[in-house]
């Protein structure tokens, strides 16, 4: 695909989105994730479906606080954006959280849809 029918990426856009799949609830993880996602947590890797991304939407894995820093985004092809992160909220519980992640998305006929998302737990990084 020639250049001038690139799909460009918004970076604005997709730091909103990324900031609904640590806020939002099911609906959300349902309308802007992609038929299947790969992830890849600390205790959890696996591909998943829509439906049973949407499920780990759950009230108490929600989060506040959010701060997110953008570290890079690249665009490999004409309808794909991966991007990187350093992402610092808090649990509903009150619980501090930091984690590198890394997030893909394609582009669907409907918007960019995520399709692989992976966190690494700063504690943990540091520790290697």
């Amino acid at each position: 695909m020639s250049d001038s029918k690139r799909i460009m990426a918004d970076k604005a856009e997709l730091l909103e989105l990324e900031k609904g799949f640590w806020t939002g609830d099911a609906a959300y993880y349902a309308a802007n994730a992609d038929t299947e996602c790969l992830v890849a947590f600390p205790r959890m890797a696996q591909a998943m479906d829509n439906a049973d991304l949407a499920k780990t939407a759950t009230k108490p894995n929600r989060w506040r606080d959010l701060d997110i820093e953008l570290k890079g985004i690249i665009e490999p092809g004409s309808d794909i954006v991966m991007l990187t992160y350093e992402a610092h909220a808090t649990r509903d519980n009150g619980e501090p959280y930091a984690a590198l992640v890394s997030t893909g998305y394609v582009h669907r006929a409907n918007g960019w849809k995520m399709m692989f998302h992976s966190q690494t737990p700063i504690e943990a990084a540091a520790a290697m």
